[in-house]
C-alpha cells in the first residue's frame, strides 16, 4: 500500500462535505506531476486529506475506491481522475505550523513542494503525521 495527501480548499470542498457526499470523483487536477502520482494511486491506497489556503491542516484520511480513469471536467483524454471515500477523521487536525516545526517532516513534498496537489508520503512520513493526529 502506498500513502498520498490530496489538497482542497475548504470553501471549494471541505471534508466535512466529502465526508456527507460519501465518496469523490477527484478531478479538475491539470499539473503533470500531480498527474503522475494519480496514475499511480492503487485501490486501497491511503490518502490525507488536506485542507490549502484556510485551514492549512490535514483533517481526514480517505482511501482510493477506484483507480485512475479518464477525468469527466476535461475533454482531454490525457488528465485523469480517481475516486476517493472518506475513512477517518484525524482526532487532532495536523497544521502546517506542526509539520513544518517536526524535523521528521522536513523532506515531506508538503514542505518541498508546496504548491502540488497530489502528493506522496512516505511510511515513516505517515507514521509521524498519524501521531501528531492522535491516531497512533
Amino acid at each position: 500500500m502506498a500513502y498520498w495527501l490530496v489538497k482542497s480548499e475548504p470553501s471549494a470542498y471541505s471534508w466535512d462535505q466529502f465526508v456527507k457526499d460519501k465518496k469523490t470523483a477527484w478531478s479538475g487536477v491539470r499539473n503533470y506531476a500531480a498527474r503522475i502520482h494519480l496514475k499511480a494511486m492503487k485501490k486501497g491506497d491511503e490518502v490525507l486529506y488536506y485542507h490549502s489556503n484556510e485551514g492549512l491542516e490535514i483533517t481526514g484520511i480517505a482511501k482510493v475506491i477506484k483507480e485512475f480513469y479518464k477525468d469527466p471536467t476535461s475533454d482531454d483524454d490525457a488528465w485523469v481522475a480517481v475516486d476517493l471515500k472518506p475513512h477517518k477523521k484525524m482526532k487532532k487536525t495536523v497544521s502546517l505550523e506542526q509539520i513544518k516545526a517536526d524535523k521528521r517532516l522536513a523532506n515531506m513534498a508538503l514542505v518541498r513542494i508546496g504548491r502540488l496537489s497530489v502528493q506522496p508520503v512516505a511510511e515513516n512520513e505517515w507514521d509521524s503525521i498519524m501521531e501528531l493526529g492522535g491516531m497512533k
